[in-house]
């Protein structure tokens, strides 16, 4: 009793602050006007005049990324007046379906889902829709359901086609003469995005590597023959210290084509052990996530570039998404096309990425309050 008589308090303190808090500033576009939001009762209550509960389901605190999603979507949504159930499964997939089953039971009127392995959840995903509780996928789509209303993430081929487009450019590709060695690190099997970064990845790289503009002496460049599984650092490392010792004793390796900051970080671990050295022969290591690890390494020359995606920005429109859910009005999206999950096309919201490296980092990650030059000189 003590905690809804508080969580009533809450909600009557922020009306205020809603007024002022959730218009075009946060989102950067005119709010949605679709659903009613001038009912007498607040979209963070229930029929009962009970705080509503969005139970939030993220796949580990190993990344830092995930870290910082989880944590700016609950700020955002308590001040909004919901109660938030935030739960990390430290990629363990049957971990991950307790909590979800855990979170039906104690009374989800919404659930956000960073899948560990998707495939797993589809029945725990049909307990939820049984239950009339409505899902929204996080940053990795849900497959095989028709549980899920929508999706929030960032433009997943765009980030490949990022990757691609810098080393075509870096590398002068389409002009040059000489030829570049590239092996390829990319992200997990049982994450639909990492199948749409590899296909941008490789429209732009394919007609290289069939010219012989690029060279992959290990001969791996299918999606199934470079995928990681869950995303590892450790096997990342593993791959290249083979690939290192296999094809590359007689010649250097150019470009380190990686899905992740996790990888070029076990990259640079393993071209190390190789006697690579920063300024001499170091290759081209691209990265996704722009993490502070990663930023610092490419401020130093370790690690190329990265793909920037502010997750603040993502944790803002879920934030919505689940607002209009509650409210019964309809998120903004703008995509109905690109991510069909098997079972329908998930109406989505794609936000941009963008590549950062020596040359911009601090005009894009600085200058954009995502990190301090103290911390990147930490």
């Amino acid at each position: 009793m003590k905690k809804r008589v508080l969580g009533l308090l809450l909600t009557a303190a922020m009306s205020l602050g809603m007024m002022v808090g959730c218009g075009p500033a946060d989102t950067g576009k005119a709010p949605d006007t679709t659903g009613d939001t001038t009912t007498e009762q607040s979209e963070s209550k229930t029929s009962d005049g009970s705080v509503k509960r969005v139970a939030v389901a993220m796949p580990t605190q190993s990344s830092e990324r995930w870290i910082n999603d989880g944590s700016n979507m609950k700020e955002k949504l308590e001040a909004l007046g919901y109660e938030v159930d935030l739960q990390y499964a430290e990629d363990d997939v049957q971990a991950q379906v307790s909590q979800i089953e855990n979170m039906i039971a104690a009374g989800a009127d919404c659930l956000v889902i960073a899948a560990v392995d998707s495939s797993a959840l589809v029945n725990v995903e049909a307990q939820a829709k049984e239950a009339g509780i409505p899902i929204i996928a996080y940053d990795r789509l849900l497959m095989d359901t028709d549980a899920v209303s929508y999706y929030a993430t960032f433009d997943n081929k765009g980030v490949g086609t990022a990757i691609g487009k810098y080393i075509e450019e870096s590398k002068d590709l389409k002009n040059t003469s000489e030829t570049y060695t590239i092996e390829f690190f990319m992200g997990s099997p049982d994450d639909n995005n990492a199948v749409m970064l590899y296909n941008g990845l490789m429209e732009v790289l394919q007609p290289y590597l069939d010219d012989g503009t690029l060279v992959c002496k290990s001969g791996r460049t299918s999606f199934d023959d470079t995928c990681i599984l869950r995303w590892s650092q450790e096997t990342a490392q593993q791959n290249c210290e083979n690939y290192l010792t296999g094809f590359y004793a007689d010649e250097k390796l150019d470009i380190c084509a990686t899905a992740f900051d996790g990888f070029a970080y076990g990259c640079k671990a393993a071209l190390e052990g190789a006697g690579y050295k920063v300024g001499e022969d170091w290759p081209l290591i691209t990265g996704q996530d722009a993490e502070l690890m990663a930023t610092k390494n490419i401020i130093a020359g370790s690690q190329t570039m990265s793909i920037y995606k502010d997750t603040r920005l993502l944790a803002d429109k879920c934030v919505t998404m689940v607002q209009a859910v509650l409210e019964g009005g309809e998120p903004e999206i703008n995509d109905t096309e690109q991510y069909d999950n098997g079972k329908l096309v998930v109406p989505s919201y794609l936000c941009t990425p963008v590549a950062v490296d020596k040359d911009n980092y601090k005009k894009i990650i600085v200058d954009g309050g995502y990190y301090t030059e103290e911390q990147l000189a930490e």
